[in-house]
C-alpha cells in the first residue's frame, strides 16, 4: 500500500474500513475508474456484517500503522472513516491535501464528521457522504414491529405467558385505525411511512420543508409536534442527532401525548430525553416503547429502561442486515461515478448541522 502520483480521470480510493474481497471486486466492477487501495491485513476482522469497528482490542503493529496511514495519505477518497475514529479522520484530512471525499459507513456519519473538529477550510475542501438509505427497509420493519407490539400490548402478553395466566379477553389496538407520527421524512422516515400506510395507518410526518410524501396525510414542522401529540397513537423517531433535535421528545411532548401511546426510536438516541421518557412510562402517558438507540451506548446498567416491563430494548441492531455491506459498496461506487463525472453526490453531509 504505497503512494503514487494521481492518474487523470481516475479516483484513488484508500479502504479505511473492513471490506470483503467480494465487495471490493464489486466496487471495481461497478466503477472501473477506481484504483482501490486495500490491504486486508491492515483492517480489523469483522464480527458480523457491517462491523466496521471490528474486533475489540485488535491493533496494528507500528509498521502496519505507518502503512495504513501512508495509503490514506495518498488517496483522493476514503472508503470509511479511519478506525471509525474522529481524531483519525482529522489527521487524514490535515495530512492529505489531495483528499476530496470521505464516505462514512453510518447513516448518521455527520456526527462523526462533527466530532473531528475540522475547520471551515477543511470542511469546504473535502466532501463527506453517509450511507443513509441503506438501512431504510430494515429499520422500517423494526418500526412496524414496534408499532404493532404497542397496539397488541406485547408486554401484557409476555407477562401473562410468563405467569401462565389465562385472562379474560380484551380488545387489542388496530394499527389500521391508528394515527402515527413519523419524525423525519428522509430515506428511513419515508420507508416507515410507506410501510405503516400499507397497514392502513394514518401517518403524520415532520419536515422543515414543504414536501409531499407518499403515504403521509399531513406534514407538520418539527416545532409543531406538541400540537399534534394529543391526536396520535404512536410515534416513530427517525431523526438524526443534531443540536436542533436533541431532546425534541421531552417532558413537554410526553405531557401532551395521548395517554398510552407507543414510542419507537430508530433514529438517534439523543432525540429522546430518557429521564422524561422513564417518567412518562411510569405515569402511563407512554404505554410502550421499542428502543433501538439510546442517549448513551451501550445502555448503562443503571438505566431504568432495562427493567421497565413496558420497554423493549434492542442493542442498536435493528438496521443490521446481511446485505448491508453490499448495499454500502454499491452506494459508494455510484457516488464515485458521480464524483468522476462532475455530478452532485447523494447523501452529502450538511457541514453546518452535521446530518
Amino acid at each position: 500500500m504505497t503512494g503514487r502520483d494521481r492518474v487523470p480521470g481516475r479516483l484513488r480510493v484508500a479502504v479505511a474500513a473492513p471490506l470483503s474481497e467480494e465487495n471490493a471486486a464489486l466496487i471495481r466492477r461497478l466503477e472501473p475508474r477506481i484504483d482501490l487501495v486495500v490491504d486486508h491485513s491492515l483492517l480489523p476482522p469483522m464480527r458480523w456484517p457491517a462491523d466496521f469497528s471490528g474486533e475489540p482490542g485488535w491493533q496494528r503493529a507500528p509498521e502496519q500503522q505507518r502503512a495504513y496511514e501512508a495509503a490514506i495519505d495518498s488517496a483522493d477518497a476514503l472508503y470509511g472513516i479511519p478506525d471509525v475514529d474522529p481524531a483519525a479522520l482529522a489527521r487524514a484530512v490535515r495530512a492529505n491535501p489531495r483528499l476530496r471525499w470521505v464516505h462514512t459507513m453510518a447513516a448518521g456519519g455527520g456526527g462523526q464528521v462533527k466530532a473531528a473538529g475540522l475547520n471551515a477550510e477543511e470542511l469546504g475542501r473535502v466532501l463527506f457522504t453517509t450511507s443513509a438509505g441503506v438501512h431504510g427497509r430494515p429499520l422500517a420493519e423494526f418500526a412496524v414491529f414496534g408499532v404493532l407490539a404497542g397496539a397488541k400490548d406485547l408486554p401484557r402478553l409476555n407477562r401473562q405467558q410468563r405467569d401462565r395466566a389465562w385472562s379474560g379477553r380484551w380488545t387489542m389496538g388496530q394499527v389500521s385505525r391508528q394515527t402515527v407520527l413519523v419524525l423525519g421524512l428522509g430515506g428511513i422516515g419515508r420507508a416507515v411511512a410507506t410501510a405503516l400506510h400499507a397497514l392502513g395507518a394514518t401517518v403524520i410526518g415532520t419536515s422543515r420543508r414543504d414536501v409531499t410524501v407518499p403515504g403521509v396525510s399531513t406534514v407538520v414542522r418539527p416545532d409543531s409536534i406538541t400540537e399534534v401529540a394529543p391526536t396520535v397513537d404512536a410515534v416513530v423517531n427517525t431523526l438524526p442527532g443534531t443540536e436542533a433535535t436533541e431532546h425534541l421528545l421531552g417532558k413537554r411532548f410526553f405531557d401532551a401525548l395521548r395517554p398510552g401511546a407507543s414510542l419507537v426510536n430508530v433514529g438517534r438516541g439523543t432525540v429522546v430525553d430518557e429521564a422524561a421518557l422513564a417518567d412518562a412510562l411510569d405515569s402511563g402517558r407512554v404505554g410502550f416503547a421499542a428502543l433501538d438507540v439510546f442517549e448513551t451506548e451501550p445502555l448503562p446498567a443503571g438505566s431504568p429502561l432495562w427493567h421497565h416491563d413496558q420497554v423493549l430494548v434492542s442493542p442498536h441492531t435493528a438496521a443490521l442486515d446481511a446485505s448491508e455491506d453490499r448495499l454500502i459498496a454499491e452506494l459508494f461506487a455510484a457516488n464515485a461515478t458521480r464524483l468522476l463525472d462532475g455530478q452532485e453526490l447523494v447523501n452529502r453531509v450538511n457541514t453546518v448541522e452535521f446530518y
